[in-house]
């Protein structure tokens, strides 16, 4: 073999070995970007905004922000329960609205005591998961559609309630004949529940209470779905429904129960929200569908976990929390901050489509 042939072959060989090289490396970085993705857009947001306003970073904001996702969180949890069994929910915001709304009606027009009124609305909530339950488990209707159909009923719920009031202390009792003024009051102790603080100092505001609760619910979500062989049952199920029959599981049960907890913790979120203002605003919910379902579908994303999970759920909620703050200290109109709401969810739900067709 001539020199020259020898020198085109090593130049080949190593045109080859370079370019096997580039392509490892490629598809190291997008495996990268896959898996930490997510959580490397919320440091350079956070970095971003931390720059352009001085307050951004400070503890008071972080915890406001904290405080602010701790219902979108609890909601976007529920819709991961829905989402883990291969489902959808698309109630959640109206049951969360319910909750705000018969709550505080409950104790300022019929005086309830709080925890009367809590179990009432929590009780209303996984009613109406079960009944979403039933028209998909036992009707066969396909989740969305049914789903969508409780949110329109659930949202004429609400409005029959007060009458299309809203409830707050002194108003007019609708259900009264003469109109007369409602005379209980929404409980101090009920409150505190969104609008408390613990661990406070005078140098220290403190933790806020909706924090406390998002975590606990977070934790507990956690350790179901990802410590608990019921957890495993719940993701069998999503993951091929017809084997997890065939292997005994009671795939209707697990379904029912996704559901009714996805109601449960809206309706939770819901209560939450009402402690929060002190009163109970119609349709106060609907915004927290679109949010949780985008926070729900970050999970997706989330380390490259390809399903619904709870760690993915919460830091997606973080991320929106984050933007959305950010954004309202950089003075951006609230009509933009839609807009941009909006490009995050089709974002969130191509990446979690692309990181399940991988």
């Amino acid at each position: 073999m001539s020199s020259a042939q020898q020198v085109k072959n090593i130049e080949q060989e190593s045109s080859h070995t370079l370019s096997t090289r580039n392509a490892k490396y490629a598809s190291v970085f997008s495996e990268l970007l896959l898996k930490y993705g997510l959580i490397i857009t919320l440091i350079a947001v956070s970095v971003f905004f931390s720059l352009k306003t001085e307050a951004f970073a400070s503890i008071d904001n972080l915890l406001d922000i904290l405080r602010a996702v701790s219902i979108l969180t609890i909601v976007a949890l529920g819709v991961t329960f829905s989402v883990v069994v291969n489902g959808f929910d698309v109630s959640v915001g109206a049951v969360t609205g319910l909750a705000v709304i018969l709550a505080p009606a409950l104790m300022v027009i019929w005086k309830f005591p709080w925890y009367v009124a809590v179990l009432i609305s929590l009780s209303a909530g996984a009613i109406i998961g079960f009944l979403n339950s039933i028209l998909i488990v036992r009707f066969r209707i396909p989740d969305l559609l049914a789903t969508l159909g409780m949110l329109y009923l659930v949202q004429g719920l609400q409005m029959s309630i007060t009458k299309g009031d809203a409830v707050y202390k002194g108003m007019t009792n609708p259900w009264s004949p003469d109109r007369a003024i409602a005379d209980g009051v929404i409980s101090p102790i009920f409150l505190k529940f969104g609008q408390g603080f613990v661990l406070s100092s005078e140098s220290f505001r403190g933790i806020p209470i909706p924090v406390i609760i998002m975590l606990a619910v977070a934790l507990i979500a956690f350790v179901f779905l990802e410590l608990t062989r019921y957890g495993r049952i719940f993701y069998a199920v999503g993951g091929n429904s017809e084997a997890a029959r065939l292997a005994g599981i009671d795939v209707n049960l697990v379904r029912t129960i996704a559901y009714i907890i996805s109601a449960l913790l809206a309706t939770t979120g819901g209560l939450v929200l009402a402690a929060r203002i002190g009163s109970g605003a119609v349709k106060a919910g609907d915004p927290y569908l679109l949010d949780g379902v985008a926070a729900t579908y970050f999970g997706f994303a989330v380390l490259n976990a390809r399903r619904a999970n709870v760690f993915g759920t919460v830091l997606g909620a973080i991320f929106v929390g984050v933007m959305l703050n950010g954004l309202t200290m950089m003075n951006i109109p609230w009509y933009i901050q839609d807009v941009i709401k909006g490009l995050v969810l089709i974002v969130s739900l191509g990446l979690s489509y692309y990181t399940t067709r991988r």
